[in-house]
């Protein structure tokens, strides 16, 4: 099983932590659960009516509250916020290396857990926050035909970027870079593809 595999990758793995200073924090979660017989991640898609990133897909989480003891707290926290799934159903695995946003200036620490196996998870979306949730398999994720790029605007120039595809989603920016460093811990490889 990929949580298996991720479990034991992210237990070895020490991961870079870049210097927060004058940036603003936020934590996110890759949160596997089981559906249909395999592991699937959770993605979100934003409303237009939150402050960055408006109508980008991205995992569960969010800016750092002064309240949080640290950013696995941040990203619990929204993550029961945004999808209605409490930190007492998910076992933390470890975290991803730190990236940062593009415009925004976010500096996010991704965290990966997961919900128990045979546990039917029940979904609640933030109706200001989330237009719609999805879920990927992870063995999609994995696929060659996954792969895809996305055109965006870096300063004035028209750039294609990586990204992965699924149904009429296109996941990219620094939702698939954490979601490439995720995929080759648990593909076996360290090779990230930008």
């Amino acid at each position: 099983m990929v949580r298996d595999r991720a479990r034991r990758a992210l237990a070895e793995y020490r991961p870079l932590e870049l210097d927060p200073r004058s940036r603003r924090m936020a934590g996110v979660l890759l949160l596997l659960h089981h559906r249909e017989g395999e592991d699937h991640l959770v993605f979100q898609q934003r409303t237009d009516r939150v402050r960055h990133h408006k109508g980008e897909i991205s995992f569960p989480g969010g800016a750092h509250d002064p309240e949080d003891r640290d950013l696995l707290e941040t990203a619990l926290r929204e993550t029961r916020e945004e999808i209605g799934v409490g930190p007492e159903l998910v076992e933390v695995y470890g975290q991803l290396d730190d990236t940062e946003t593009r415009g925004s200036g976010y500096l996010i620490r991704p965290f990966v857990g997961a919900a128990p196996t045979g546990l039917e998870l029940t979904f609640t979306e933030a109706e200001r926050e989330v237009r719609e949730l999805f879920h990927v398999p992870v063995s999609h994720l994995l696929s060659e035909e996954s792969h895809t790029w996305k055109v965006v605007d870096q300063e004035g120039l028209a750039t294609p970027t990586a990204a992965y595809g699924w149904e009429d989603h296109v996941i990219w920016g620094a939702t698939a870079r954490m979601l490439t460093q995720f995929l080759a811990l648990v593909g076996g490889t360290r090779e990230v593809r930008e």
